[in-house]
């Protein structure tokens, strides 16, 4: 029997989600997160055999929650299910361990399937993001990330420079950086640029 921890913000695909996994003769839905935090707290209790995830969820995102189980050494594979097509969060999914990354518009069977061919040692890509994912790779390092994600959520430099330990100038080079390597023209542009490929 497979064991399956779903993290899902949006309570009805959550339980749409539960229902459908449940209908297979072989799953069985263990536990059920509305949030990231909440979802590494249920695997580290229940070490569930697959953890299928969303990537933007409150408290944790996906990849923050797939990061996690891989530094803590959970014997848990983990699915992506999401709606974003960006080859960033592809790639950032793949550096973080996940073994599968399917979009939410795919048939339900091809769930079922890619659940066990993870199971089986396999990994499991959305065919429609594999090219694209490589051809573009993600310019910014962890610190310009964590700035300029605070920048999007309307901080101002003093305020990303007290969160992230380090002093404003630090943080002004940080995010001028992150702007001209992805030739924008603030780091409000640079931030939107940043979120719609995926990097942020």
């Amino acid at each position: 029997m497979i064991r399956i921890l779903i993290a899902e913000d949006q309570g009805m695909l959550l339980g749409a989600l539960s229902a459908l996994l449940d209908l297979e003769e072989d799953f069985t839905v263990i536990a059920k997160a509305n949030n990231g935090q909440e979802a590494l707290e249920l695997a580290r209790e229940h070490l569930p055999d697959i953890v299928l995830t969303d990537i933007e969820m409150p408290q944790m995102t996906g990849i923050e929650l797939a990061q996690s189980i891989q530094q803590e050494a959970l014997k848990t594979q983990v699915i992506i299910l999401t709606t974003f097509a960006r080859s960033g969060y592809l790639r950032r999914s793949m550096d973080a361990g996940v073994k599968g990354y399917l979009l939410k518009d795919a048939p339900s069977d091809e769930l079922a399937h890619a659940i066990r061919r993870v199971m089986a040692g396999r990994k499991v890509i959305a065919p429609e993001l594999i090219t694209e994912a490589w051809e573009q790779s993600d310019p910014l390092t962890d610190k310009e990330r964590h700035a300029l994600k605070l920048a999007f959520d309307g901080l101002k430099t003093e305020q990303i420079a007290e969160q992230m330990c380090l002093s404003p100038g630090t943080v002004r080079n940080y995010l001028s950086n992150a702007a001209s390597k992805l030739d924008a023209n603030n780091r409000i542009e640079a931030a939107r640029i940043a979120r719609q490929k995926g990097w942020l």
